[in-house]
């Protein structure tokens, strides 16, 4: 069975990203890394999974990213198998994303829980399927 491995985000709605996470650098001193997200790494991970990061970033108000949930935030996981587990979440009727992406950041897919939040599905690029 593919899983959720751990917590590649969270993603919230602000009135100005940049000054907000300029004020997290300044006063909490929160690591921000060159795209302006507030970068975590995970030193303690599997060999698989030890360059991975969890990510916390605020994004515009008006971002249709967390459609089509109304709500303020997104989550992301890591996950080991993306296909299996979006596999898996159709055959048990939940709601998913036609579209997936793969890039140099891995792959994502997203799906909604029974609460009408978007959640979003992290592969790490360098993650191989369980099943392989």
């Amino acid at each position: 069975m593919a899983k959720v491995t751990g917590i590649g985000g969270v993603f919230f709605k602000s009135a100005n990203p940049k000054n907000l996470t300029d004020w997290y650098k300044t006063h909490l001193g929160m690591p921000v890394d060159e795209y302006g997200f507030i970068s975590f790494p995970n030193p303690d991970m599997t060999e698989v999974d030890k360059d991975s990061y969890t990510v916390l970033s605020p994004f515009k108000e008006d971002t249709q990213y967390f459609k089509p949930s109304d709500l303020p935030y997104m989550i992301n996981f890591r996950v080991d198998d993306l296909d299996a587990l979006l596999k898996q979440l159709r055959e048990a009727g939940v709601v998913v994303d036609d579209r997936t992406t793969d890039d140099e950041y891995g792959k994502f897919g997203w799906c909604m829980d029974p609460e009408g939040r978007r959640i979003e599905l992290w592969q790490t690029p360098d993650k191989k399927p369980a099943n392989q």
